[in-house]
């Protein structure tokens, strides 16, 4: 297979899968819009409820997004029966997390006040996390159906049913939170019940789509769904529980910049928002190349194809780099225009935030690289089933090493946000650095 193939094979799968992990941005964009109207201490609640929600969900969604390998080295090894028993399991595991982490959200105030945090807002919270919470089960079905029909190559209902969902949610939220078209007003009850309700939409499309559409059928996903298939669930679960912990340790490294960003001013951490807004919505590109390089991998490893497994990976680190590359050029020429689309100019602060969003985005420029390195380098071992390693070597560059360094650079030698930044851009090259030698080795004895 030619270079330019291996090209059109990426953008193929990976166009799609951006354009979902953007429209999945809009989602929680949009109702934290809706909620900024409806009022201040709502939108503190349901910022503080919906990180507790994705801290948990990023450490359940490891068996979900465990179905996205193994499904796709099935196929390259023509085992259609596999296809079905892995993808099931997932399913199952799924559940499972899902069920057993809700009274967690249920019991959500007394955590909250231990963290710190302010009675009333904590209150609110769990109002919404114990309606929201119903919706880890149907979230982490919908991503795994994402992973199998992802793997199957069928990536165009994944963005078309993420784009759906950020217009109905939109119309709903905004009805249920300020009580319009007939609604009673709910605020933060009406933010988790729209949330829920589409979670649940999302999975009732994606299900009805792996059962129904024709080319899909002969895997028979639904059918005795109530079977029991310990190896296939062993084997779901051995890798995806690391895939849960390397995404939980690298949102750690985040949130910890953050606490620490706020340490260092109010005018600091705002600006530490908007910049990663931008870095965020680059960062979807770079994923979505990672996950078809997932899909890529896996096939290739499937059917034993060590150089189309090389090649392969080469077109996507190339593709990811490209980007990279001119998202660098865009943030370092254009600074004062991106960080200003966040901002009213006219509101006090404005000006001081602005300042120091553009020496953020100008590390940001080596942030991207880093970042876009370490997510691809994830996607070709996830390819290849190996989680195990990375893992660890998630924990320690974000724990042992871009932690500790932040907090070295911006307090002990006095570089502020700047210093946090630079720990960032540290952690997630070692990251890189450990993750892509570890492929490529495994890679060249394939």
């Amino acid at each position: 297979m030619s270079f330019p193939a291996h090209a059109r094979a990426v953008l193929v799968l990976g166009l799609p899968l951006i354009g979902s992990h953007i429209a999945q941005m809009a989602l929680h964009v949009t109702d934290t819009v809706l909620l900024g109207w409806y009022g201040v201490s709502e939108l503190a609640a349901v910022v503080l409820a919906t990180s507790v929600f994705f801290v948990v969900f990023i450490l359940g969604s490891g068996f979900a997004q465990a179905v996205m390998p193994l499904v796709a080295t099935a196929l390259g090894a023509g085992d259609e029966t596999r296809v079905r028993r892995d993808a099931r399991m997932g399913l199952w595991l799924s559940i499972g997390f899902g069920l057993v982490s809700y009274p967690l959200f249920w019991w959500s105030k007394p955590l909250l006040l231990a963290l710190g945090q302010k009675p009333e807002v904590a209150l609110l919270a769990q109002d919404f996390l114990r309606i929201g919470g119903l919706g880890m089960v149907p979230a982490l079905l919908v991503m795994a159906l994402k992973s199998y029909l992802a793997a199957l190559e069928k990536t165009q209902v994944v963005l078309w049913t993420t784009v759906l969902a950020v217009f109905v949610n939109g119309a709903l939220a905004y009805a249920l939170i300020f009580g319009r078209w007939g609604a009673s007003e709910m605020g933060v009850r009406g933010a988790a019940i729209a949330s829920v309700a589409v979670q649940t939409l999302s999975f009732v499309v994606l299900g009805l789509y792996a059962h129904f559409q024709p080319s899909l059928r002969r895997f028979h996903l639904f059918q005795r769904f109530w079977r029991a298939d310990g190896a296939a669930l062993r084997a779901v679960f051995r890798l995806g529980w690391p895939i849960g912990v390397t995404g939980l340790a690298e949102s750690a490294l985040f949130t910890a910049t953050a606490l620490m960003m706020g340490w260092v001013g109010t005018v600091e951490l705002a600006a530490h928002g908007i910049t990663m807004q931008a870095v965020a919505l680059t960062f979807m590109v770079h994923l979505g190349l990672s996950n078809a390089a997932t899909v890529r991998a896996g096939k290739a490893d499937g059917a034993g194809d060590a150089r189309s497994l090389r090649d392969g990976a080469k077109v996507a680190i190339a593709m990811s780099v490209v980007f990279g590359l001119a998202m660098i050029a865009l943030f370092l020429t254009l600074a004062p225009q991106i960080i200003g689309l966040f901002l009213d100019r006219e509101k006090p602060g404005s000006a001081e935030i602005l300042a120091f969003g553009i020496k953020l985005l100008a590390v940001a420029a080596l942030f991207q690289m880093a970042d876009a390195m370490q997510v691809m380098a994830l996607g070709l071992l996830r390819g290849i089933r190996d989680t195990r390693v990375p893992m660890i070597a998630a924990a320690v560059s974000y724990w042992l090493i871009g932690i500790p360094v932040g907090y070295f650079l911006g307090f002990a030698m006095g570089l502020g946000g700047i210093g946090l930044w630079l720990g960032l851009v540290v952690g997630l090259a070692f990251a890189a650095t450990l993750m892509m030698w570890r492929f490529w080795h495994r890679a060249r004895r394939a």
